[in-house]
């Protein structure tokens, strides 16, 4: 029944995602992942450049990859401590408990719910026939993106909220679960613990502290790059599952689609759902995905929330598959 308990947590974990949704944020493992970043952040930014001169800034970056380090260390402890539990749980014979104990544990670290209705919510606050507007799409859009939506169009509204349903497609589900199929609960902690310090460390730019505008281009170099590396392969498997989701398309087209965006990952499944769809997708200013095809439209956002429902739940009926075949192996 060993490999019964991780499968059968992630059973646990998308269900109660689904049913359930997010923790209270005072018992969110996310949150205080962020509180940290936050708190530490402050005292590093506080040791960096006042410009943008570019100059190299090999203080702000080690005492930023040493708070990022010392984060992921305190992540990797606790989380190892939890699952040791659940193995003395597991070996004491209650391996349904320590399933259902693992998959609770599990799920703050999957979003894929919240994901689905925030998405959702942009096109409603877009296509509503009574109170629907583009600013009621901006602001809606606001909440899942950094970059500024004052100026975009309906069109580009409706893009940006697709574009953020493929990457945190990998980012908020397929990334956390592959990293706990490799590594349990520790895996999936340590890259949701990377993938929001990028979110928080990894843009460069002029930021207030103190009163002062500090230089963060130095100080969020380790976890951008971190990031990356955890994020690389499962990026491109949330890409091979929009791929065999949405039908057969040309994996070379894939690959050169996926490499027109300056990120090492996120174009691979913002590529395949763009050709999935059809549609083009593209950030203002930045670049274009599947360029010679129409722009989406209302109907292509539902097909999108379609699509990566399916590509959850592609792995989740392998997992099912396991774990039949386990237990009636062990049956047999």
């Amino acid at each position: 029944m060993d490999m019964v308990v991780p499968a059968l947590a992630v059973l646990v974990a998308l269900a109660v995602d689904r049913w359930l949704g997010e923790p209270p944020v005072r018992w969110h493992p996310v949150v205080w992942i962020g509180n940290y970043l936050g708190w530490a952040g402050r005292h590093v930014q506080a040791h960096t450049q006042q410009d943008l001169s570019g100059a190299k800034d090999l203080k702000a970056f080690w005492l930023g990859a040493l708070a990022w380090i010392g984060g992921a260390a305190l992540v990797l402890i606790v989380t190892m401590g939890l699952q040791a539990g659940v193995v003395w749980m597991a070996e004491k014979g209650g391996w349904i408990l320590a399933a259902l104990f693992l998959g609770l544990l599990l799920k703050p670290l999957l979003a894929w719910a919240l994901l689905k209705s925030e998405v959702q919510a942009v096109e409603a606050a877009l296509s509503d026939p009574v109170s629907g507007s583009l600013q009621a799409g901006r602001e809606r859009l606001r909440w899942l993106v950094s970059r500024d939506v004052t100026n975009l169009s309906e069109t580009q509204v409706r893009e940006s909220a697709i574009e953020t349903l493929a990457e945190n497609l990998n980012d908020s589900v397929i990334a956390p679960l592959f990293w706990f199929a490799l590594l349990g609960l520790p895996g999936a902690a340590l890259f949701r613990f990377a993938n929001t310090a990028d979110a928080m460390w990894g843009y460069p730019g002029l930021y207030p502290n103190n009163g002062l505008r500090r230089n963060w281009a130095w100080a969020g170099k380790w976890a951008a790059r971190a990031d990356d590396v955890l994020a690389w392969l499962p990026a491109r498997v949330t890409a091979l599952l929009l791929v065999l989701v949405t039908g057969a398309m040309s994996l070379a087209k894939l690959r050169a689609e996926a490499t027109r965006t300056p990120s090492p990952n996120s174009g691979w499944p913002m590529a395949a759902m763009a050709l999935g769809l059809g549609v083009r997708l593209g950030k203002p200013g930045g670049y274009v995905l599947n360029g010679d095809a129409p722009a989406p439209v209302a109907n292509d956002t539902v097909r999108a929330i379609r699509y990566a429902s399916n590509a959850v739940l592609a792995p989740v009926g392998i997992v099912f598959i396991a774990i039949i075949l386990i237990v009636f192996g062990v049956a047999a």
